[in-house]
């Protein structure tokens, strides 16, 4: 994989309770440590009275190390009742990628790791079909099999979710596995767990959409990119995006038109994974863009 050069740095992602003075406290904090910010988002949700903030850190300008700064950080924390984390992103999270046939969100990923555009390990593919094994395989990433029957699955899932764990994933991707995902994954896997639906939800859930667009003469196709959970296309979402259709489209026009959306916006809501852009509250997300 060729990564492009990065910088060194942390990533400090909070939400809390609203409360006057958490900037202040925070880049107080910062810069008391020498810390130079290399990028900063916040926002407030007044409705729910919530605050969330990420803070990109150099690494080379603090004047302590990322162990003395977390543990520091910590009453700091304590004091606003925050949910806090800081990431070394010089330490590329492990991403299992799952994919059943269709090639075109698997090979768009593999794409952008390749170019560095995705900062990231990918330390295996999982499919239930063998088609995707030679471009898997041409990208120097190991690749497994494991079939899916169409009654009793628990032996293929166990299997599936050993590989995860042999691997030490920190994030599974659906590049459209068309299979539902066991309750004891999605809870193992909960906020890491990313699917691509084609479809703009919560429009045409489930099954077949692209037959109920065509069916319903719609005039925009779209794609969501979405946390998993154990409610079927429920999750919370990262990244949408659009595309215009008319009459004159049938559905294979739908289909080759969505995939073109479908691989863009699962690509980029893993890159707003991976840098740690996206903070989920209940089943709603705050994503910093950059």
């Amino acid at each position: 994989m060729a990564n492009s050069i990065r910088p060194a740095s942390f990533t400090l992602v909070i939400s809390c309770p609203d409360k006057v003075g958490i900037v202040a406290a925070v880049s107080s904090f910062v810069a008391a440590r020498s810390g130079s910010l290399l990028e900063s988002n916040h926002h407030t949700d007044v409705e729910q009275g919530w605050f969330y903030m990420r803070n990109v850190i150099s690494a080379a300008s603090l004047e302590v190390s990322l162990e003395q700064f977390r543990s520091e950080f910590s009453s700091l924390a304590a004091s606003f009742a925050m949910q806090w984390q800081l990431r070394d992103n010089s330490n590329l999270q492990s991403v299992v990628i799952m994919a059943s046939h269709a090639s075109h969100c698997l090979a768009d990923i593999l794409h952008r790791w390749q170019s560095g555009e995705l900062a990231c390990q990918i330390p295996c593919v999982i499919s239930n079909h063998e088609n995707l094994r030679s471009m898997v395989e041409w990208h120097g990433i190991p690749f497994h099999y494991v079939a899916v029957p169409r009654e009793e699955k628990s032996e293929a899932f166990a299997r599936v979710t050993d590989i995860i764990s042999q691997h030490q994933a920190n994030t599974v991707v659906l590049a459209r596995y068309m299979q539902i995902i066991p309750p004891s994954l999605c809870e193992e896997f909960s906020g890491r767990l990313i699917n691509i639906h084609h479809s703009f939800l919560p429009s045409f859930v489930g099954a077949n959409p692209y037959q109920k667009a065509y069916e319903r003469g719609v005039k925009l196709i779209g794609a969501t990119c979405h946390y998993v959970t154990q409610e079927l296309d429920e999750g919370p979402i990262i990244e949408q995006d659009v595309i215009r259709v008319n009459h004159s489209c049938d559905k294979e026009d739908l289909v080759r038109l969505g995939r073109d959306v479908e691989q863009s916006v699962l690509s980029r809501g893993l890159r707003y994974h991976l840098e740690d852009r996206v903070i989920v509250r209940g089943n709603k997300t705050v994503v910093f863009l950059s």
